[in-house]
């Protein structure tokens, strides 16, 4: 595991593996959910999650899901919520930019009406590219990327504590998060990922990182 901290209707290409089709393994803890486009009850700590192509689950099965679970048993006495990121997460040219407005339209409001509240932002394959996007790093020309169209402001910045990245396709493009969020990011490339690294021939690489959650959640916990 390598680690870096600083993720007529045309379709797009077919990438190279499908999260949904190789998914065998269920789990993650259960997760009180906010409608779409509602503001939640304010929480000490909200965990945003934008899930990665066709991958199901409540905030993700292989990723969100089990951060958000780590997270639980690593921020004790702290109260947390969470957040679906409302978006397609398929292979249509806007699923991006749809997942990217999302985000940015939800923490915004959720930071106006919970002032004190934090944020741990969590972005798997294609949900790292809507991550990167809502925090000023583009993933134009990434592997189901996009361009940017909507960024957290500046004052909701010091809100996020932690960005948990994982099979970001950006990385296989040579970028990383840097910037005023590079030291509270966390971007894990497994080994052989072809998402995320050049070259990477190991498809199944790409759907381990459930393996990462507590790694993860430990780094949050001491930003939160």
């Amino acid at each position: 595991m390598r680690q870096s901290s600083s993720h007529g209707r045309r379709r797009r290409p077919a990438v190279r593996l499908s999260v949904a089709a190789a998914l065998l393994a269920g789990g993650g803890g259960v997760v009180a959910l906010t409608a779409p486009g509602a503001s939640a009850a304010c929480s000490d700590v909200e965990v945003v999650s934008a899930r990665g192509t066709f991958e199901p689950g409540n905030l993700g099965t292989i990723v969100g899901d089990r951060v958000f679970s780590a997270l639980e048993r690593r921020l004790t006495g702290k109260n947390l919520t969470s957040y679906k990121v409302n978006y397609p997460a398929d292979l249509s040219l806007t699923s991006n930019s749809q997942g990217n407005t999302d985000l940015v339209n939800h923490v915004k409001s959720q930071a106006s009406s919970c002032p004190t509240q934090k944020f741990i932002l969590v972005g798997y394959s294609q949900g790292a590219n809507v991550v990167d996007n809502s925090i000023g790093i583009s993933s134009a020309g990434a592997t189901v990327g996009g361009p940017i169209v909507a960024t957290l402001p500046n004052d909701v910045e010091p809100k996020v504590a932690a960005v948990l990245l994982f099979g970001n396709p950006i990385r296989a493009q040579g970028k990383s998060v840097t910037g005023v969020y590079a030291n509270r990011t966390m971007d894990l490339c497994a080994q052989g990922d072809p998402v995320c690294e050049r070259g990477g021939n190991n498809t199944l690489a790409h759907l381990s990182y459930g393996n990462n959650a507590d790694e993860a959640a430990l780094f949050a916990a001491g930003k939160v």
